[in-house]
């Protein structure tokens, strides 16, 4: 029989591993530079004392040009790397994945529309053209309220959404990368629509029980740049706080209780092509884990 190999991944705690990358980083000039002073100490040990005293004879007129070069160069080295932006990795994401039971095609789609708008086709048919042409996919998905006719969203219906789309993000973030909440030092919601007290993010550190010093974010009203603007804030924040975790999730819930019920075409259109997690398109609710290893 073949000997099975073992398993070692499953044993050895990367925790430890990071830690000692970096504190190998951090004291990289230590190692680098304590060889070469027990080299040069080494060597005058071995010289005699009137070989020093004409070795230092022969230096005292070039030592404070040495001195005022070397220095030069120190402080150039070391404005160089201060200024320099450290490096910022994402370490991993997800996207949430809502159950079959919301799955709604395009023909459950616009027999609502036509019990919703009844006697006026055009909003129908310009509700048709729009799906044709958004790529959303049979197997599109809309949350629990949306589903009745007429469509009943409240605050708590639109609550209960997003406990459902960004905690199923979080779990499957965390069972992917390994990340304790604990070690989570930043946390950035973004929800352009629905901002409600307490705030999402709010809800986030309770349901996972984050530490109390975690620094904590909530976006609302910002629209499609929200995303982008919540991974530039987390880039700052990691800029600054160094070794750090930083968890972004970014989603949009449809549950609004400001549903519109009108014809008006360009109110009509985001109603149209908003939808929970449309095959081939990736789903609205992610989230994210970033990292910035020291380089000190």
């Amino acid at each position: 029989m073949a000997e099975t190999v073992p398993n070692f991944s499953s044993s050895v705690k990367l925790k430890y591993v990071k830690l000692g990358y970096q504190y190998l980083v951090n004291h990289i000039l230590t190692f680098f530079l304590t060889p070469i002073m027990l080299g040069l100490l080494l060597e005058v040990l071995r010289l005699g004392p009137e070989e020093i005293l004409l070795f230092w004879n022969s230096l005292c007129f070039v030592l404070v040009q040495v001195l005022c070069s070397s220095f030069l160069v120190i402080f150039i080295a070391t404005v160089y790397f201060m200024s320099k932006p450290r490096s910022i990795y994402l370490l991993d994401f997800s996207c949430s994945k809502p159950p079959v039971t919301c799955r709604v095609p395009f023909s459950t789609f616009m027999e609502h529309s036509r019990l919703i708008h009844k006697g006026n086709m055009k909003s129908v048919d310009f509700q048709m053209r729009i799906l044709e042409r958004s790529g959303l996919g049979e197997e599109t998905c809309v949350p629990p309220a949306m589903h009745y006719i007429p469509p009943t969203p409240t605050t708590g219906a639109a609550r209960d959404e997003a406990e459902t789309m960004i905690f199923s993000a979080i779990d499957s973030l965390m069972e992917k990368t390994g990340i304790k909440p604990k070690d989570i030092d930043i946390l950035i919601v973004n929800c352009s629509l629905f901002s409600p007290t307490p705030s999402l993010s709010a809800m986030v550190v309770n349901k996972y029980k984050l530490r109390s010093n975690a620094k904590s974010f909530n976006l609302s009203g910002m629209g499609c740049s929200a995303g982008l603007i919540s991974i530039d804030l987390a880039r700052d924040l990691l800029q600054v706080h160094q070794n750090s975790y930083a968890l972004v999730i970014s989603t949009e819930i449809l549950t609004s209780p400001n549903y519109y019920k009108g014809s008006e075409r360009a109110m009509l259109l985001p109603t149209a092509s908003s939808a929970w997690a449309p095959p081939p398109s990736s789903s609205p609710t992610s989230g994210g884990t970033a990292s910035e290893p020291s380089t000190n």
